[in-house]
């Protein structure tokens, strides 16, 4: 991680008391915020749980164009989860991109990490090496998407965006403020294809995810796109504690639209750590 991101003030959060001092960092998917925590969070027990919000994300201050956006991320996360466990390890959550700075930090700063929860961490990279052909094909599709973004039809690539990793319905669907504030914030999705497709963060690198020795539950939606199959199919022959939830009837917002099904897993999972 470049040195300037090391020492960093630590990012705007909130923080759910749930009758318990152990310390949850918890971190969200993209066009997000901390809030998106909240349903889990309120049926889980025993911890206090601590979401951010990633950059240009919430009350986060806006991304800057050319910088590494992953590593940023990364940077501020580790500054949290050094201030939770004040020199102990703690248990980690990530959604989607969330879930790979979890995973990156995990590999980059294993005292930090207690457990891991993640739910579908888009390191896209990582299905290479169980599925060539489908990650061929869904890089090339998600290309196509950048390629909106990058012809300025936003509210086009915000339209498929969502439609694959959404909650279902139709952006057109959703309320105007959650729509334009997606819309304002999609050119953060290809900010991350260097780190998600190519692995510019090395979380991939070899035997780091072998030296991931914490319990870690792999929580996905079963009618998510293929893609998340294969991505944890990867990470499952490397993790050494991994376990892997598949959720009927939810797809790649599974935390959120089925949170209190997922609820006693992941209490299960943390109580076991």
């Amino acid at each position: 991680m470049p040195e300037d991101l090391h020492h960093i003030a630590l990012p705007p959060h909130r923080t759910w008391h749930r009758g318990g001092d152990r310390p949850v960092l918890a971190l969200h998917c993209s066009l997000a915020h901390a809030g998106a925590w909240s349903g889990l969070a309120a049926a889980l027990h025993g911890v206090t749980i601590t979401a951010t919000d990633a950059p240009g994300h919430g009350r986060a201050a806006d991304w800057v164009p050319g910088t590494d956006m992953h590593a940023l991320a990364t940077a501020q996360s580790i500054a949290m989860a050094e201030s939770l466990g004040q020199g102990a390890p703690i248990d980690l959550m990530g959604h989607s991109f969330g879930g790979t700075i979890a995973l990156r930090i995990a590999v980059e700063r294993p005292d930090l990490v207690r457990s891991l929860t993640l739910v579908e961490p888009v390191i896209f990279a990582a299905a290479r090496a169980v599925d060539a052909p489908a990650y061929a094909d869904f890089r090339a599709s998600h290309m196509g998407f950048a390629d909106k973004v990058a012809a300025g039809d936003l509210a086009g690539a915000a339209a498929e965006f969502h439609s694959h990793w959404g909650s279902g319905e139709a952006l057109a669907d959703l309320p105007e403020r959650t729509r334009a504030y997606m819309i304002d914030r999609i050119h953060l999705i290809v900010a991350q294809n260097p780190a998600l497709l190519e692995d510019a963060g090395a979380i991939l690198r070899p035997g780091g995810l072998e030296a991931v020795d914490v319990p870690v539950l792999l929580i996905e939606g079963a009618d998510s796109p293929t893609i998340i199959d294969r991505i944890h199919r990867a990470l499952a022959l490397r993790l050494p504690q991994a376990s892997r939830l598949v959720v009927p009837g939810a797809g790649h917002m599974v935390s959120i639209t089925h949170a209190a099904q997922i609820a006693p897993m992941v209490q299960a999972h943390l109580d076991g750590c």
